[in-house]
């Protein structure tokens, strides 16, 4: 089991890519969970349910980079699996507009 961690996380950014994936293509707002439809009200739920499948896509990649570190080096992925976090959900925030 010396590459359990790179499996697991790829199998993990596979499922978040897949999800924000369907969310893009269906834009349904239904598709996120009930606390957040309730919390959340925008003027335009297809637009929002886009953009926030965008941000899911491009945080996805933070554990897919994790994993193919992780092949390497256990202690450096997790660095970067905290540190690609961040720069992606920032960078995602940016591309995207920022919150309606």
């Amino acid at each position: 089991m010396e590459y359990a961690y790179s499996i697991l996380m790829g199998i993990f950014a596979a499922v978040l890519l897949i999800y924000a994936g369907i969310m893009a293509v269906t834009k349904n707002y239904n598709m996120l969970p009930a606390r957040a439809t309730q919390a959340v009200k925008p003027k335009d739920p297809k637009k929002y349910t886009v953009k926030l499948a965008k941000i899911l896509a491009l945080t996805a990649l933070s554990p897919a980079l994790s994993a193919l570190v992780g092949l390497w080096n256990v202690a450096a992925a997790l660095f970067v699996l905290v540190a690609a976090a961040v720069l992606f959900i920032i960078l995602g925030i940016k591309l995207t507009g920022g919150a309606e």
